[in-house]
């Protein structure tokens, strides 16, 4: 039973989130991605330490997905912010 309601909240937090990304206007998309590189960070934190203390195989298996998905999302976030911080810089070097 507490796993279904684990599904559940992962569902409704994906809806959510799906829905609240549809309504930023794409102007917003870059610079709210850069902010939420810190976020990222935490959740890769989280994994570490969820999949630390796991006990089973299947457990580390999927901590160790969610840490590489984490890291993915926090190493393309900095990607993305930097090029959008090239796009600020004058052709001299200086800015």
């Amino acid at each position: 039973m507490k796993e279904l309601y684990l599904v559940v909240a992962f569902v409704a937090a994906g809806l959510l989130g799906y829905k609240l990304i549809n309504e930023v206007p794409s102007l917003l998309h870059t610079p709210l991605m850069s902010g939420m590189n810190a976020l990222s960070g935490i959740t890769v934190l989280g994994a570490l330490v969820t999949t630390a203390a796991a006990l089973t195989t299947g457990s580390q298996v999927v901590g160790f997905v969610a840490i590489v998905l984490a890291m993915i999302n926090v190493v393309a976030g900095f990607l993305v912010t930097h090029r959008m911080l090239k796009m600020f810089k004058s052709e001299g070097g200086k800015s």
